[in-house]
């Protein structure tokens, strides 16, 4: 079959192109005609085929360092999950744990698909990561993706394939985070509202374009790539609490590498994909706002605004401004739990369905559970990676302290808009004293950023928690400081193994 060519347009003049063919400029209500935009899918090709080094700003390159540093500190403490050890049994019963890719934390070596795989879950298993943010009231904030999971693992994997720079794998890393975070925000709400993790839907575009600029793939390749990857698109909300999660986010950066290695073979897929109305944004969507993505990738990039947050607590990034709020709280008036009457905190209704562990049990039901999330900070003063525990969830003093946090929606909290996590605190003690507190963000959104330094102190204490060696922990945080001038990216790999720990 004779590959379709394309010509050497501009990225600006595709986007003007597909703009003036759209029907509307706006996400139709319902009731109203899908967007007809053709050209949308050639748009985001062109993009990625297109974009250079020199095009992402200082502070965007110097923002994604500490998500990648995160990203791979995360890995390291979430190979010694349950759903690691799990996943590395099937690689090894599937005969695939002979190979050349790297599975972060371990000694073990699998193909570039299975690394991307366990990688992706071990970066996910505890929900540590970073997350994107929304720029429309409509979007929910912090619930369209989880930018670094279904990117770093795929490319990482690659680059212990083929040797490339730390210039070339950065732009490819952005490259694939731009991609996924603009489809995330052009998808219609319902998306995410209806039941889909968008981490799982749209990371495996993140996955293919980062993959496809790595490989210096052509148009009709990426396009080909995005095609494939629509098709294994997935990935259910009911999961959130469960291994599967994780999966989900793993499959993404997996399924994206995937199809990237099948269309440098040849393999054909729908060149049109995003638009077409049997495509990607109808079916998963119903619809989109053509004006959240076309003319817009890296315009700004997501990273710059509206940015994406690092994670101070092992949850889900919903349950972060009340418990830092509440750790600001405990500090100020040196709240003891033995004190507390009760707990009320207020939000709105997308946050109380989405934290839908009211009783959790186990510690992946109490990353989801704003009960238990503010009970441990009550009785602990800390919520690490250690609290998430069932065994600690299981506590008898725990499951008291989480009888007694009334979570609701609140009337104030909802009209404050979805693309904030209003949190509305109210402290009883059995003094009769009430303490009231109120947060809109948490520690590590763009309105109060963690410093490269800051995340270099969590990435450690994952380091501490995987018992890796401090010597190899040190110089992955200089690797990663000065990643721009690394040579080889696969120089960064040994120190992810724990072949020759002594």
């Amino acid at each position: 079959m004779r590959r379709r060519e394309f010509g050497k347009a501009s990225l600006g003049a595709f986007a003007a192109t597909a703009l003036s063919k759209s029907t509307s400029a706006e996400q139709p209500t319902s009731g109203e005609q899908f967007p007809k935009t053709a050209g949308l899918t050639k748009y985001v090709g062109t993009f990625v085929t297109q974009t250079k080094y020199e095009d992402i700003p200082g502070d965007v390159i110097d923002l994604g360092k500490k998500s990648i540093l995160d990203g791979l500190g995360l890995a390291l403490a979430g190979s010694r999950a349950e759903s690691g050890s799990i996943s590395r049994k099937y690689v090894e019963q599937a005969g695939v744990g002979n190979g050349k890719a790297t599975v972060i934390g371990t000694g073990l070596r699998t193909s570039p698909q299975f690394a991307a795989l366990l990688n992706g879950i071990s970066i996910h298993a505890d929900d540590f990561d970073d997350t994107q943010l929304a720029a429309a009231k409509d979007r929910v904030y912090g619930l369209l993706m989880h930018p670094t999971v279904p990117v770093l693992p795929a490319i990482l994997a690659l680059a212990e394939q083929h040797k490339v720079s730390g210039k070339e794998w950065m732009l490819a890393y952005h490259v694939g985070a731009e991609v996924e975070c603009k489809i995330a925000e052009a998808i219609a709400p319902r998306h995410y509202q209806d039941g889909f993790h968008t981490t799982g839907t749209c990371g495996p575009f993140g996955s293919a374009a980062a993959c496809a600029k790595l490989l210096k793939f052509d148009l009709a390749q990426t396009l080909n790539s995005f095609g494939l990857a629509a098709s294994q698109s997935g990935g259910l909300r009911e999961n959130f609490g469960t291994m599967t999660k994780p999966f989900q986010a793993g499959r993404a950066a997996e399924s994206g590498l995937v199809s990237a290695q099948l269309a440098g073979l040849g393999w054909t897929a729908a060149e049109q994909i995003l638009e077409a109305e049997r495509g990607f944004f109808h079916a998963a969507g119903g619809s989109y706002d053509p004006s959240a993505i076309l003319d817009r990738l890296r315009k700004p990039w997501t990273f710059a605004s509206p940015g994406v947050s690092l994670k101070p607590y092992p949850s889900g990034s919903l349950t972060h401004p009340a418990m830092t709020e509440l750790a600001r709280l405990i500090g100020a008036n040196d709240i003891q739990g033995t004190q507390v009457e009760k707990v009320d905190i207020g939000a709105n209704h997308n946050m109380t369905t989405t934290l839908l562990h009211h009783q959790p049990k186990t510690g992946l039901e109490a990353k989801f559970s704003v009960e238990f999330c503010l009970a441990i900070l009550l009785l602990e003063r800390k919520a690490g990676l250690g609290q998430f525990s069932d065994k600690v969830v299981q506590r008898a003093d725990v499951q008291e302290m989480i009888g007694k946090i009334n979570f609701y929606v609140d009337p104030e909290a909802e009209s404050a808009g979805f693309d904030k996590m209003t949190s509305l605190l109210k402290v009883h003690l059995k003094s009769g004293k009430v303490i009231i507190g109120r947060a809109d963000f948490a520690k590590g959104s763009p309105a109060n950023p963690m410093s490269f330094e800051e995340t270099a102190t969590k990435f450690r204490g994952c380091a501490e928690f995987a018992e890796w060696p401090k010597e190899k922990t040190e110089r992955i945080v200089t690797f990663v400081k000065a990643l721009e001038g690394a040579s080889d990216m696969g120089a960064v790999s040994p120190l992810l193994s724990s072949e020759g720990h002594k």
